[in-house]
């Protein structure tokens, strides 16, 4: 019963800071009543997502996909985004005394560019550090870098589309209404 109450005085607490969801703006009705409109979230329904045809730009293609276009690839794009892959820095970890490492530090760096109509409106990179143990299994080793580059490639998606959210959103609230989409 005790936990029941905790978890109902949690979630009254949660409710009452006034958190909003990001990809959906509030039509009205003063802070606690009101429709959402969700015009942030279909636009970025409408943005078709091109990666290179290297593996690390394929999930984040992939991942992004599932973030932004949960229905589907847009028949009539409105939007293009542009995902490159820049580079792949790995660094020695944890050296022992006689200098080998037994981890690696990995980062990755991606630049994306969001086009409306052939004209850049959104420009910027994205970073993901990820590290691994040095194995003597090859294999586990293999395994290892391939888990980084997928939780790498996660990070960056998220960060990507966080940032296109934010970016519908200062232009619907800049403009104040929805009427320009």
């Amino acid at each position: 019963m005790k936990k029941k109450l905790i978890a109902i005085f949690g979630f009254c607490l949660l409710t009452a800071c006034g958190f909003e969801p990001l990809y959906v703006q509030k039509k009205g009705g003063g802070f606690f009543g009101g429709e959402y409109d969700q015009s942030i979230s279909s636009e970025m329904a409408k943005v078709k997502i091109e990666a290179s045809g290297e593996r690390f730009g394929q999930l984040i293609r992939n991942d992004l996909l599932d973030l932004m276009t949960p229905l589907g690839v847009p028949h009539k794009p409105k939007y293009r985004l542009v995902v490159e892959p820049q580079e792949v820095v790995e660094y020695d970890q944890a050296l022992r005394n006689d200098i080998t490492a037994t981890r690696k530090r990995v980062e990755y760096t991606v630049n994306y560019t969001m086009y409306e109509d052939g004209k850049e409106i959104v420009k910027g990179s994205s970073v993901a550090f990820g590290s691994y143990d040095i194995l003597a299994n090859p294999y586990s080793m293999t395994i290892a870098r391939k888990k980084v580059m997928k939780d790498s490639a996660q990070i960056i998606a998220n960060d990507i589309s966080l940032r296109i959210a934010a970016y519908f959103h200062s232009r619907i609230t800049k403009r104040g209404s929805t009427s320009d989409f």
